[in-house]
């Protein structure tokens, strides 16, 4: 029986943690709002006196822009077919809705909120398309934004 002993080999095994940071960092990817990029920023907004924050809690958010000539931008690209994308948009906050609310139906009212940022230039009767697209696919709660007279530059 030898006397010679053999070392034990101590260096870590690191690919369970590198691993489990890949996921982390994916998960995180994921999950990030993007509700701040869904704002056009280049919109002049109009100011009101009484314009105060909307509640909005535990409420899914669609933010849509409309530039002074009744364009609907939705993350920077404009949307020709605003009916098309209103039903879209309808349709995925159907299928959110009814995890919390499994009896809700195609036709009832849909929970989300519709924010709608409109360049204070935009005449209403190109607004109100939008509008009446919304209400026609079960929209029901609207945000209109508006500055406050202290916010204007």
């Amino acid at each position: 029986m030898g006397g010679h002993r053999r070392e034990a080999n101590a260096e870590p095994n690191l690919t369970p943690i590198l691993d489990m940071v890949f996921q982390l960092i994916t998960f995180f990817m994921l999950v990030i709002n993007f509700k701040t990029a869904s704002m056009d920023m280049s919109l002049r907004l109009p100011a009101v006196g009484s314009a105060r924050p909307a509640e909005i809690r535990g409420i899914d958010l669609v933010v849509l822009n409309v530039d002074r000539r009744g364009t609907l931008r939705v993350f920077g690209n404009e949307i020709r077919d605003i009916g098309g994308y209103i039903a879209q948009e309808a349709q995925a906050s159907l299928l959110a809705a009814r995890r919390y609310n499994p009896a809700l139906n195609p036709g009832d009212d849909l929970p989300s909120m519709i924010v709608i940022r409109a360049d204070k230039r935009t005449p209403f009767r190109l607004l109100n398309r939008v509008l009446v697209a919304c209400q026609e696919n079960g929209f029901r709660n609207f945000s209109l934004k508006a500055l406050s007279r202290r916010e204007e530059p």
